[in-house]
């Protein structure tokens, strides 16, 4: 909140006095969390999964636990697909592949048309371009999007570590799970999406959001959980955008860090957010205008 509230004054977008923009400033995560709980319950539903676990390479492809990583350098990530069927899985739609790095939180979206493996890796090769840093490590569940020989082929030529998660633990894939809320499904929501024009609107929004989510929005991590009989204490650190993560540690090399740096610097707060919104909202006519997702779909998906 420190670096945003200046931006925001700068754009004219924030109107608050000195005294105002010192208390924004130091305002905690915990109390902005409070301050907007009943706001995000308005908008929690409980998604539907589309995985369907693969057998192919299963026994070639370490399997990782929810705890390996933890510590990992940046470039170990999480993979995951977002479905969005609208309350109806019949036929083909869109789905997105998200990528989170372990380390820093750094984030990448991106849309296909279906989650044949074709596309599945064509998006994660996009993916992979755009990345600010080399991906040196790939996990993901045990879906045949996932575990198959065109994924492990590409990991073995490009000698990044391939593993899966346990089936049916999706804690294995926390940092991932998270992103699939708070940065696809807050953005674009329930609908069904299953046209050219709205998978290319999915994909605008993602290039912006990319710019958003890694250089704008502070997340905190977890440092240590412990234990008492039934009480269970969690400690975080301090809120960093994964652009801060990423600038300070030191496995990233200079390059990247001036590229992210001059990436900061060109960005406008409020315009950008204005962009997403606009075309989140030309998402949601698109859909809604040849019969999306209904009211009580949304209460089907909720219960």
């Amino acid at each position: 909140m420190d670096y945003l509230v200046p931006m925001l004054r700068t754009e004219k977008a924030l109107d608050v006095t000195e005294v105002q923009a010192e208390l924004l400033m130091r305002m905690s995560a915990s109390t902005i969390d409070r301050r907007l709980a009943s706001e995000r319950a308005k908008m929690r539903l409980r998604r539907r999964s589309h995985t369907k676990p693969g057998s192919l390479l299963k026994s070639q492809i370490p399997i990782r636990t929810c705890a390996e990583w933890d510590d990992a350098m940046p470039g170990f990530v999480e993979i995951d697909l977002v479905g969005h069927e609208g309350g109806n899985s019949s036929g083909e739609f869109c789905f997105t592949l998200t990528v989170t790095d372990i380390s820093t939180g750094w984030t990448v979206n991106r849309a296909e048309k279906n989650k044949a493996q074709k596309w599945v890796f064509e998006a994660l090769q996009h993916v992979t371009s755009v990345f600010p840093f080399p991906i040196i490590g790939i996990d993901s569940d045990n879906g045949s999007e996932f575990i198959n020989h065109e994924l492990k082929n590409y990991c073995d030529e490009q000698h990044i570590t391939n593993t899966g998660s346990r089936s049916g633990n999706k804690n294995d894939g926390a940092h991932v799970e998270q992103k699939n809320w708070s940065r696809v499904r807050e953005l674009v929501g329930y609908l069904r999406y299953d046209t050219p024009a709205e998978l290319e609107l999915l994909n605008e929004i993602w290039e912006l959001d990319r710019v958003f989510t890694n250089y704008l929005l502070p997340q905190q991590k977890l440092v240590r959980k412990t234990r008492n009989g039934a009480k269970v204490t969690k400690v975080h650190d301090k809120p960093a955008t994964p652009h801060q993560r990423a600038i300070i540690h030191p496995a990233v090399r200079k390059m990247p860090i001036i590229r992210m740096n001059a990436v900061f610097k060109k960005i406008r707060v409020m315009a950008l957010s204005r962009q997403i919104l606009a075309l989140t909202g030309r998402l949601e006519t698109l859909s809604k205008a040849k019969g999306g997702i209904t009211t009580n779909h949304l209460k089907e998906v909720q219960s």
